[in-house]
């Protein structure tokens, strides 16, 4: 695909500014076919005629994706911003470069995924193919993708430990692949997407295939763990003498602390000292009964 322009000018020189100028591009950018030579006037009279001049610039997919991205860069006030070109297999990456340009990425690459989408549209357009176009900047999709790929290999291995399903956040096309690609290469886990349009995501889950080794919880708690020994017990599952007696006699550091204690606050001792029980009274005092002893009258 070509757009052509034609020039005329008094010179061959003015006719090439005149077909730029219709362009919108510079002399060394473009190409010139010369199609009528300047005629002098005769006599200063008669006859003459200006050049006339033929301007034209292959398109190719890349090219209009690269002139429409810097026409909608310009609009949303990015100015000064270089687009490089890299042409790869079926598609090109356009990197751009500048300063101040960070907006261009947006909340998780939203803004630079839009544009590239758009981008995408026009190459696509210029001669009915599929053609990829990718934009870049300042490596954002490559540091992206490992982001993307550390958080795959991660939510994998947990769905093969705990059996669960996990969903991520809502991706676009090219970062589920991402995430799809990583989670082949765990073994015992699997991803498939869920969802509609800008809600669709991938969720990671075990391979019902694979015999999976994990233990489900009990609920409502931590896993029950068998090797639990209390402290007051031994090895061999009996209590020890001095665990038996151990709250019978204070350790020597807390004796020590006890008379410290004392002495910074005389009269207050650290510890009290144990009540003794008062023994009952023995009431020595012969019982006598609560009557005196009757005895009959003699002759009664």
């Amino acid at each position: 695909m070509e757009r052509e322009a034609i020039g005329i000018g008094a010179t061959i020189e003015e006719a090439q500014q005149a077909a730029c100028r219709q362009l919108g591009m510079e002399t060394h950018e473009v190409e010139f076919e010369v199609l009528q030579m300047p005629e002098k006037k005769k006599f200063g009279l008669f006859g003459g005629a200006p050049a006339k001049v033929r301007a034209y610039i292959s398109i190719t997919p890349a090219s209009a994706a690269a002139d429409y991205l810097r026409e909608i860069l310009e609009k949303m006030g990015a100015q000064g911003v270089q687009i490089n070109i890299e042409e790869v297999e079926g598609g090109a990456v356009l990197n751009l470069s500048g300063d101040n340009i960070g907006f261009i990425i947006g909340h998780r690459g939203e803004t630079l995924d839009a544009l590239q989408y758009l981008t995408g549209l026009v190459a696509n357009h210029v001669d009915n193919s599929y053609y990829r176009i990718t934009i870049n900047t300042g490596n954002y999709r490559e540091k992206r993708k490992k982001t993307l790929e550390s958080l795959a290999r991660k939510m994998a291995i947990k769905a093969v430990k705990t059996g669960r399903n996990s969903s991520l956040e809502p991706m676009n096309p090219y970062e589920r692949r991402i995430i799809h690609t990583t989670v082949q290469k765990v073994n015992g886990a699997i991803s498939w997407s869920e969802g509609e349009d800008m809600g669709r995501h991938v969720v990671i889950g075990p391979d019902p295939k694979v015999k999976q080794s994990f233990r489900p919880r009990r609920e409502g708690g931590r896993p029950r763990n068998n090797n639990f020994r209390s402290r007051s017990q031994s090895q061999d599952g009996t209590k020890g003498e001095a665990a038996a007696g151990a709250g019978t006699q204070p350790r020597p550091e807390i004796k020590k602390n006890a008379a410290a204690y004392e002495k910074i606050v005389p009269g207050i001792p650290a510890q009290p000292k144990p009540v003794q029980e008062k023994k009952p009274v023995k009431d020595e005092s012969p019982v006598s009964p609560l009557y005196g002893k009757i005895e009959p009258k003699k002759g009664e």
